[in-house]
């Protein structure tokens, strides 16, 4: 019987099953998992496998093989749900690093609205883990991670403006993680 997606095994291995052959994008994703792992005490201990689970499969929609609507949150999010996965991990794939924002500019935020954002310690936690990892795996602070996305997008592209407005909320979900794990503000 395959493991359940919603644990940190059964994650890793559908990730695995897809991501390596996309380089960075597959350093990024463990670095992400690694990540999220140090702040699962962010977190419930019920939630724990949980959070651990939707890093590893956080940016699972930019598989090509999973490609609908080239927006990977919700490309994402819907091969979970045709997999069965939990509805939590579903959303929180959805919506990892202010989805939302980004789904504005593309014209998907009626598709993403689907699933419901949940504003919970483990979607701070996600978000945190995603938003101090580079995209290749590197430890970043929340700021140097806004400026590497800044740099690598052009102004006025979809993914630019998104950053740009969603940088606040962002900020916000790593300083609430870096509160409940006791970090001092850098």
């Amino acid at each position: 019987m395959p493991t359940a997606l919603d644990t940190p095994q059964g994650a890793a291995e559908l990730a695995e099953s897809l991501l390596p052959p996309l380089g960075n994008r597959w350093l990024h994703t463990q670095a992400v998992a690694a990540r999220a792992c140090e702040a699962s005490a962010a977190v419930s201990e019920g939630d724990r496998d949980l959070l651990v689970a939707a890093a590893w499969l956080h940016d699972l929609g930019y598989a090509p093989e999973l490609r609908e609507t080239g927006f990977h949150p919700l490309d994402g999010a819907r091969h979970l749900e045709r997999l069965g996965a939990p509805t939590r991990l579903v959303r929180l794939v959805a919506h990892h690093s202010g989805a939302v924002y980004e789904a504005e500019q593309r014209g998907l935020s009626v598709e993403l609205s689907v699933y419901e954002r949940e504003d919970s310690e483990v979607l701070d936690a996600l978000i945190y883990a995603d938003m101090t990892t580079g995209p290749a795996g590197q430890s970043f602070d929340f700021d140097q991670r806004m400026d590497e996305i800044l740099e690598r997008y052009e102004p006025g592209s979809e993914v630019h403006n998104a950053i740009t407005k969603a940088r606040p909320y962002l900020g916000a979900a790593v300083e609430r993680t870096r509160t409940r794990l006791g970090d001092q503000p850098t």
